[in-house]
């Protein structure tokens, strides 16, 4: 499974979800490896068929899928080291991931109350047999929160994967559509100005986990920052 993910990741070891033929996303779904606790295809269903978010310019079913492919490869990675994740806690990220943007508005400005958009969208579709963990799993759809109001050094694990994760869309191959056209749009701003605040961003952009710091170096990252000069310089 793992080399299958890193097959669908594009050149920056980012999921691209435009390669769901390889089957990537139902392997996980189903749960093929037995990482975690059941299968996903219940709550699949409900944010495929549901979910009214999923055609957003930013937060759509490309970000959710992203976040929820990095976490699964995190806990995959996790696996044979000290600070492996129990099937459940692995099973409470994963569900985490996929409604930590449910129902999302589109606007972007007011993430508490998107926060709790995606809180009641969980509640209302939660399987009986997650119902005992609905607390981890909402705190970790807190925890995503923007501005954070917790430092990610205060987090466990899950919630720092899952911090990682939704950070991490800004390096991926597909960056300018998502974050330049898409995000800028929900943020109303226009594609350069979004440009404009690539560089800070990304200088100031650190990961909290090692999976993270592996997967994403500094070097990938001073690589976007050149990149975002020469689009800047093109467009002077």
């Amino acid at each position: 499974m793992a080399q299958e993910i890193h097959a669908v990741f594009d050149n920056m070891n980012t999921p691209h979800l435009g390669h769901t033929d390889r089957g990537i996303i139902p392997k996980i779904i189903t749960n093929v490896d037995g990482l975690y606790e059941g299968d996903l295809r219940h709550y699949f269903k409900v944010l495929f068929e549901k979910a009214r978010n999923l055609r957003n310019p930013y937060h759509n079913f490309r970000h959710i899928f992203y976040v929820f492919c990095c976490c699964f490869e995190a806990c995959q990675y996790y696996q044979s080291r000290p600070e492996k994740l129990s099937a459940r806690r692995v099973r409470n990220l994963l569900i985490a991931a996929m409604f930590h943007d449910f129902d999302h508005s589109g606007v972007v400005g007011h993430d508490d109350l998107e926060i709790e958009r995606a809180i009641r969208g969980l509640r209302k579709h939660v399987l009986p047999e997650d119902k005992h963990h609905l607390v981890d799993i909402e705190k970790l759809i807190r925890d995503t929160q923007f501005p954070y109001a917790v430092s990610s050094s205060e987090l466990d694990l899950s919630g720092q994967i899952l911090r990682d994760a939704d950070l991490s869309q800004a390096l991926g191959g597909v960056w300018m559509q998502q974050i330049l056209f898409g995000l800028g749009d929900e943020m109303n701003m226009t594609p350069t100005a979004m440009l404009e605040t690539q560089t800070g961003f990304l200088r100031r952009l650190a990961f909290s986990t090692a999976w993270a710091e592996e997967k994403f170096p500094r070097d990938h990252i001073d690589r976007k920052i050149e990149e975002v000069h020469g689009l800047l310089s093109i467009l002077e």
